[in-house]
């Protein structure tokens, strides 16, 4: 720490931080445009000019020193910040009384103000183009645009899609995306960073126009002739009485604008903000203060929120009569339910019951869920959705270092040296996670190695990319580290301290040859050594996994080889480093870590532990269950061999998203009574027995954990629709009916519940979870918890991790002369799962209206096949009709199809074979054979979509381009010079 003095008194501040920050810190009114911290300095807008020493500096470009004297109050940096702030006022016409952006948060209002400008030196000047409303959520007007270039070091540089720029060169310059291409025709992924930090009215979400204000809903020729009166009455009263005006009408926006934090509910990141509604519509995502994502969304966390308040809504229970459902009262639809659950466990045993909890729904439904199973009806067999891709990645980490979960924080990701990227389409699939290690990449140089089929954005920008051969991950993971071992590179000191079982670990590796994996990967033995040496070499190396690891036959195993190489390497126990297998749903961690587990409850305590049942009996009242239940693969299979009769499944469409879709169908079909929750009927719904009506997220209270262990809570934002209830309320009906007693007021209570009966929970409380707070489990008694696990001891009794020894297997599933092409699949950036909330966004189904499959050049050459093409997909298990799509993102034999699609559903090609340490189903062990339906017809993307954009990488904003231009002078130096005149 160092001293310096502001405005005379004076202030301890960090060497070197940036002098804005410290003034900010201090409390010191100071126009800022362009300045964000997240964004850094762009230096634009010369509205923060200061004197420092006697000299005019921008204090976002100035770093603090010891002893600095910097005054914000002297008549030389005012006179500077005014003159640069009224060079903006040329480029934005001020009407806030009626502008939809007037909602106290407007930089441009509140530095008018500030400045106490009264009226303009510089007239505002318009500009030759047209409002650009070819996106389908957010306009641009040129015509309010200030040029700060806040949006362009946001898409650049935080982002990093590169889309956006300014042409300072340009007679009128505006921001261009893809250098002047139509918004809608772009490369934008509609991932809101442009709109959250514009600092106007230029860049606004569709939703908010026309709805905020109380005088906005006008049609434009009012709107216009307003705005005319307002810029009249300027001239003669000035803008502080016209601000007052607007004042007062934006104080009156807050009696029917409710802001409210809530969990974004799509992806594992866990993004946080806050929903701006008036009634029931939703005005726009605000991002700002999630620890997460700061001011970052993508496209379904901004946008992707039309299916709360669609109108497939389901609000009436329903009970099948034959092939037909009726609408049935809440009390019906329940007695109904308890009445036949407990017939069936008369009849054949709790163990003839089975539930599933939602990896969308919330902690404590899961907790309840599971609570439901084990304590009401007395059967283990519980689980989620997790047990279809994220399973195999947990128990990799449980055989190695003892947790189920990511090692740090996204923080520690952006830190390391090296990113290691397996099977996981991150930019897609989690794509503000994404945005921080393209960031690093781009601006901190950090280096990244993609290992994937496809040749995805991460795999773009890599240093080093290569596609291995489908299911062979273990072996070039296994080979390297040995390399690594044989040629002295592994960390030894850390090995000797902190791993157990290297002897037998080495043993178990004399297979994994860099010839074998050569040879059996096809990759390149100096690939494979180039790998290793970056990674021994680097200063700290964090491994980023997905479905492509955790979708096969050696999930398990995989993910344990994952964690292997980074204890040799001695990738753990220090920031910038360690294993982040990344969580696909916004809950699927929190449903595993609050016991929706056939072998665990809550806080992983095992079933079988005669002490955790014990402390379970004591809390609960009743005696658990002790052996491991179904898991939701192993249900299936028990349908088929009548021991299961009944399931309760909430808020899953397993129908689709299990794999070899139609012996999942024909299974539900054979059940005597089946129970399904959700809050739009799907395609699971059609086999159901009753449908309860449930509340998504933003109709409820309570709190999910992302993919960095981060339990946050969510805020109630509406009233439930009227019919619906949230999931808790209704497990908690379905647990009284069958006699259980339960009487939770609210979520809060249960999460009591569950930190009284879990060590690793014991301090986790709504209070210490308020607004922003967070907590990263473990979360100690006292509260204090574990952003980065590992740094004392690892999770095993002796405090050392484990080396595990390996067997490769072959693939259970691959090519031959009939089903001779690999079908890959995975996620989509602009749709989720099957797309039931997704396909709801008018914007997206814009974008993205359907399903496809990738075919490379080179195959749709040979099959003679072009973009829309129709094909029929065959494997051993089903067929699909779906549209092709030609793209070098693929190669040779290999195909790729989306997830996301309810009516080709790619799983009704996977088979039932699974990674054996989990049963999680081996989606990317798949084969098929392709035929030509029909040559000829429209391409499945449609050319508004990004992929077929055009991006402008570059550094920032490039303001030093502005800055040559002839009419560009610094505003001190003109104070500075006329300062001298007056001398």
């Amino acid at each position: 720490m160092i001293q310096i003095t502001i405005d005379g008194i004076p202030h301890d501040v960090a060497a070197a931080e940036r002098l804005i920050d410290a003034i900010n810190r201090a409390g010191v009114p100071l126009s800022q445009v362009c300045y964000l911290p997240i964004l850094g300095p762009i230096q634009t807008c010369d509205t923060c000019i200061v004197e420092v020493d006697g000299k005019l500096v921008r204090a976002c470009a100035t770093v603090t020193s010891a002893g600095m004297k910097v005054s914000t109050t002297g008549s030389r940096a005012h006179a500077a910040r005014t003159e640069a702030f009224d060079r903006i006022l040329r480029n934005h016409e001020l009407y806030c009384t009626v502008c939809d952006n007037n909602n106290g948060n407007c930089t441009v209002h509140n530095t008018t103000k500030l400045l106490a400008v009264e009226h303009q030196h510089y007239p505002f000047q318009s500009k030759p183009y047209e409002v650009d409303n070819s996106n389908p959520f957010y306009r641009y007007d040129p015509n309010q645009c200030i040029l700060c270039g806040r949006c362009v070091q946001a898409c650049q540089d935080l982002q990093v899609n590169e889309t956006l720029s300014i042409r300072w060169e340009d007679p009128h310059p505006r921001v261009l995306w893809d250098g002047g291409a139509p918004i809608g025709e772009s490369s934008c992924v509609s991932c809101g960073h442009c709109v959250t930090v514009c600092p106007c009215n230029a860049l606004m979400e569709k939703t908010m126009i026309g709805h905020a204000g109380f005088m906005t809903g006008f049609s434009t020729p009012v709107l216009h002739e307003m705005i005319d009166v307002v810029k009249g009455l300027e001239a003669e009263m000035g803008y502080s009485t016209i601000l007052g005006v607007s004042e007062a009408e934006s104080a009156m926006r807050t009696t029917r604008v409710r802001r409210t934090k809530t969990v974004c509910t799509y992806c594992g990141v866990g993004c946080s903000f806050d929903l701006w509604t008036k009634d029931r519509h939703i005005l726009k995502v605000e991002p700002g203060g999630g620890p997460a994502n700061a001011v970052s969304t993508c496209i379904k966390g901004k946008f992707a929120w039309d299916f709360v308040t669609n109108m497939d809504r389901l609000t009436k229970p329903l009970i099948r009569e034959g092939d037909r459902f009726r609408e049935a009262t809440w009390d019906e639809a329940l007695d109904l339910v308890a009445r036949r659950f407990t017939e069936i466990k008369a009849a054949h045993g709790p163990d003839a019951l089975a539930f599933i909890a939602s990896s969308k729904c919330t902690n404590e439904e899961a907790f309840l869920m599971q609570k439901l199973a084990r304590a009401v009806v007395g059967t283990n067999n519980v689980d989620n959705c997790s047990r279809y891709c994220q399973s195999p990645a947990t128990m990799g980490l449980f055989r190695t270092v003892g947790y189920g979960g990511d090692s740090g924080s996204i923080h520690d990701i952006e830190q390391a040296g090296l990113v290691l990227i397996v099977g996981s389409n991150t930019a897609e699939s989690h794509p503000v996670l994404a945005t921080r290690v393209k960031r690093a990449h781009k601006l901190h140089g950090q280096k990244l190695i993609v290992s994937d089929l496809r040749e995805n954005e991460m795999a773009r920008r890599a240093d080093l990319h290569f596609r291995p051969t489908p299911s062979t991950d273990i072996v070039w993971l296994s080979a390297v580290t040995r390399y690594i071992l044989d040629e002295g590179l592994a960390d030894s000191e850390f090995l000797n301290q902190w791993v157990n079982g290297l002897a037998e670990y080495r043993q178990s590796l004399e297979p994994f040859t860099l010839e074998f994996a050569s040879k059996t990967c096809n990759l390149p033995v100096e690939t494979l050594k180039r790998l290793a040496h970056m990674i021994a070499e680097a200063k700290g190396v964090c491994v980023l996994w997905a479905m492509g690891i955790t979708q096969h036959s050696n999930g398990s195993d995989s993910s344990t080889a994952i964690s292997n190489l980074l204890l040799v390497t001695g990738n753990y126990m220090r920031p910038g480093t360690g294993a982040y297998p990344l969580r696909g749903h916004n809950n699927v961690q929190g449903a595993s870590d609050h016991g929706a587990m056939p072998n665990m409850v809550s806080g992983y305590q095992s079933v079988t532990d005669p002490e955790v049942r014990t402390r379970f009996r004591n809390g609960w009242g009743v005696e658990l269950p002790a052996t491991k239940g179904l898991d939701n693969h192993e249900m299936v299979d028990a349908i088929h061999e009548g021991k299961l009769r009944s399931m309760y499944l909430c808020g899953e469409e397993m129908s689709l998203v299990d794999s070899n879709a139609n012996y999942v169908s024909d299974g539900f079909r054979k059940l005597e009574f089946f129970v399904v929750q959700d809050i739009f009927f799907s395609a699971t719904c059609q086999y159901a027995d009753v449908v309860l009506p449930a509340s998504p997220s933003l109709e409820k209270e309570g709190t999910f954990t992302s993919t960095e262990r981060r339990v946050q809570r969510l805020y109630q934002v509406f009233e439930p629709l009227p019919g619906s209830r949230p999931d808790w309320v209704i497990v908690q009906d379905v647990a009284n009916r069958l006699g259980a007693g339960w009487n939770y007021r609210q979520p809060s209570e249960v999460m009591d519940e569950v930190a009284s009966l879990s060590p690793m929970f014991a301090g986790v409380n709504y209070q210490r979870l308020e607004g922003y707070k967070s907590l990263q489990w473990p979360v100690a008694a006292d509260g204090s918890d574990q952003p980065l696990l590992y740094t004392k001891n690892f999770a095993f009794p002796d405090g050392k991790a484990r080396l595990y020894p390996l067997v490769w297997r072959e693939p259970q599933e691959c090519r031959d002369a009939e089903y001779d092409l690999h079908l890959n699949n995975g996620r989509l950036l602009e749709h989720f799962h099957e797309g039931n909330l997704t396909y709801r966004s008018p914007g997206i189904h814009e974008k993205t209206p359907d399903t496809f499959v990738e075919v490379s050049p080179e195959l749709a050459r040979t099959r003679g096949i072009d973009s829309g093409s129709l094909v029929q997909l065959t494997s051993r298990h089903g067929r699909v009709r779906v549209r092709a799509l030609v793209t070098d993102r693929v190669q040779d034999g290999e195909l790729y199809m989306p997830m996301n699609s309810s009516t080709s559903p790619v799983n009704l090609l996977t088979g039932s074979h699974t990674d054996p340490a989990t049963h999680t189903p081996a989606y990317k062990e798949t084969a098929v054979r392709m035929e030509v339906v029909a040559r000829a017809g429209e391409s499945p993307l449609p050319r508004i979509n990004h992929r077929f954009g055009h991006p402008t990488p570059q550094s920032g904003v490039e303001v030093e381009r502005k800055w040559r231009q002839p009419g560009y002078r610094f505003p001190g130096e003109l104070v500075q010079i006329e300062t001298k005149r007056e001398g």
